[in-house]
């Protein structure tokens, strides 16, 4: 007579039960990933209206011809930020104004880049040189 060799009934329930445990640690943080990806990216699309307004301000100071007027975040029009960044703002985020002009030339503004592909709506911020 052979003997039969495998698995147990409560072996097989064992490793069930702990890839149970496994599954429902590891789901909640899956599930997350997508509320922090929607972050990324508007920080993402925040860095690059930041980083073209740097590179603006030092084309419009070079050369007064280069460059465009940038009065604050509402004078960032979808035309404008065309000009920006190559390509414009991808579709789903939008520049709003968080804060004013500190001053004509070199100041400051605030501007509020939202990402509304995700929900919640995920919110970073860029900060642009005035440009008179």
């Amino acid at each position: 007579m052979q003997k039969q060799s495998g698995f147990t009934l409560i072996e097989l329930v064992v490793v069930i039960v702990i890839l149970g445990v496994l599954a429902a640690v590891a789901i909640p943080k899956f599930v997350d990933l997508s509320t922090q990806a929607g972050l990324a990216a508007a920080q993402g699309v925040a860095a690059a209206v930041s980083s073209a307004s740097s590179i603006n301000y030092a084309a419009k100071k070079a050369s007064n011809a280069a460059g465009i007027t940038i009065a604050g975040c509402p004078s960032l029009t979808a035309g404008n930020l065309g000009n920006l960044l190559a390509g414009g703002v991808p579709s789903g985020f939008n520049v709003a104004t968080v804060g004013a002009c500190s001053a004509a030339d070199g100041g400051f503004a605030t501007c509020g880049v939202t990402n509304t592909n995700v929900t919640p709506n995920q919110i970073a911020s860029a900060t642009v040189i005035c440009v008179p």
